[in-house]
């Protein structure tokens, strides 16, 4: 007699109703103005968290058994919310209950945290930076003040990486390839600003505005709607104090940060180095 049967519902593998149950648990009704008599099991009740997440309670039952089919992207928002699930519980949520991660949801750059600064920090000889979702620079090394820009002497507003290479003629002449820089530059800021669900949001309208309003070149190059991914590759400036300097470039992800990217610029040679180490010396010897 054959033993493969279907698993029921109640003994069926239930990771995303397990991950409800779990995060349900770990809520403190008193924080939320709940009443804590007649509880038998910790956290909320299923009631609360539909009532929380405006869906009905039986269909929220069905959620945690595993019946009813897959929510929407929608229900899973409330959801997460009446959880108070942050950003990686809200993804895992995702994963578990549609096989995907939510739809990115831009949000405004925060602080840099002095642990991530201290990062840069420890990159002595490698131009090293921070940038948001819109390209502005909140963060940089000894190295990347001396080699690339002086940030701290310049307004937040103009520490931008697009209005620097289109507007500043310094910037603009230290790049030995200007054109090819610059089509890549807008290439890939239009790709990171999609990407993170920014296209459409006023702080970067205003800046493609302004840009396309003063300079004709980023308009041009705008218009032509081309997308690339930064990841790495090989710069050369031409400092006005040492010379040629070459340098191998590399993109990262801050980890649990989506708002921010961070820029390593590693010097190509060892004669680089030394060149960015002298500029360094010079730039503190004033």
């Amino acid at each position: 007699m054959s033993t493969n049967r279907k698993p029921s519902s109640a003994t069926a593998p239930n990771p995303l109703g397990n991950y409800l149950k779990a995060r349900r648990a770990k809520l403190d009704p008193t924080t939320l103005g709940l009443p804590l008599e007649r509880r038998r099991t910790p956290g909320l009740r299923r009631e609360e968290v539909a009532q929380r997440a405006h869906v009905s309670v039986t269909w929220y039952t069905w959620l945690e058994q595993g019946r009813g089919g897959a929510p929407s992207p929608d229900a899973l928002e409330r959801i997460a919310g009446a959880l108070r699930l942050d950003r990686a519980e809200r993804e895992h949520l995702f994963l578990l209950a549609l096989g995907h991660l939510p739809e990115v949801r831009f949000q405004p750059a925060g602080d840099v945290t002095p642990r991530l600064q201290r990062v840069l920090d420890a990159m002595a000889s490698s131009p090293a930076l921070i940038k948001t979702t819109t390209w502005d620079v909140v963060a940089w090394n000894r190295a990347a003040a001396a080699v690339l820009t002086d940030y701290g002497t310049l307004a937040p507003a103009q520490r931008n990486v697009l209005r620097l290479m289109f507007l500043d003629g310094r910037v603009r002449a230290a790049q030995q390839h200007w054109e090819s820089v610059a089509r890549s530059v807008v290439a890939v800021f239009r790709a990171d600003v999609t990407r993170a669900g920014a296209a459409a949001a006023d702080s970067v309208l205003a800046l493609v505005d302004e840009l396309e309003r003063q300079s004709p070149e980023f308009a041009a190059l705008w218009r032509d709607s081309d997308v690339r991914h930064s990841g790495e590759g090989r710069k050369q400036l031409t400092h006005p104090h040492a010379g040629e300097i070459a340098l191998e470039y590399s993109s990262f992800a801050v980890d649990g940060r989506p708002d921010l990217g961070m820029m390593v610029f590693n010097p190509a040679t060892p004669a680089d180095a030394a060149k960015v180490l002298e500029l360094i010396r010079a730039r503190e010897g004033r």
